[in-house]
């Protein structure tokens, strides 16, 4: 029987699941959210809870844990100045757990995930699910990006309603 054995297997060895609940956490701090199957989605959600409180003490320890729970290295072959400072910004999850998603969790005591369930995949017909963070302010900067785009669109219609009045110029 299996009383008081609450740890999902996943069809996997406890080291397979382990490193791929790690590969999920990393994941889902690099990239703020994650399409996965509903079963993984609830095994990696205590997983990144444990990792952001880790991540609110800010210290040398909670580092190290960190480091060693998500099996984190630093890159595996010998970079430029400019390249090392690239990876440290985008692939270095220890960094960005405890500069970017810890302090932004300040505040809140727990609940740092959610889960959003979305259809049935096509091949097997798995419960799919999206894990991402909960009021992260970061998570959302798509809308900002397109407000750009549309200012510069009647900038370029300025010209075209111009043509037209130098056509009307140029017959009289």
């Amino acid at each position: 029987m299996r009383h008081l054995k609450r740890t999902a297997k996943l069809g996997r060895t406890s080291e397979h699941r382990n490193a791929m609940l790690a590969n999920l956490v990393c994941s889902l701090i690099k990239h703020k959210r994650v399409t996965t199957t509903l079963a993984k989605a609830k095994a990696v959600r205590p997983v990144a809870e444990k990792i952001v409180t880790l991540g609110k003490r800010n210290t040398i320890q909670a580092r190290r844990l960190v480091a060693a729970r998500l099996r984190t290295h630093g890159p595996t072959v010998q970079l430029t100045k400019d390249e090392r400072r690239k990876w440290r910004e985008q692939e270095d999850v220890v960094r960005i757990l405890f500069a970017e998603i810890a302090p932004a969790f300040k505040e809140r005591n727990g609940g740092y995930t959610r889960i959003i369930r979305m259809e049935q995949r096509q091949g097997d017909a798995a419960q799919r699910a999206i894990l991402e963070w909960v009021d992260y302010a970061l998570a959302v900067p798509a809308p900002t990006e397109a407000a750009p785009a549309e200012e510069t669109k009647p900038a370029e219609t300025k010209p075209a309603e111009t043509k037209p009045a130098e056509a009307k110029a140029g017959k009289k």
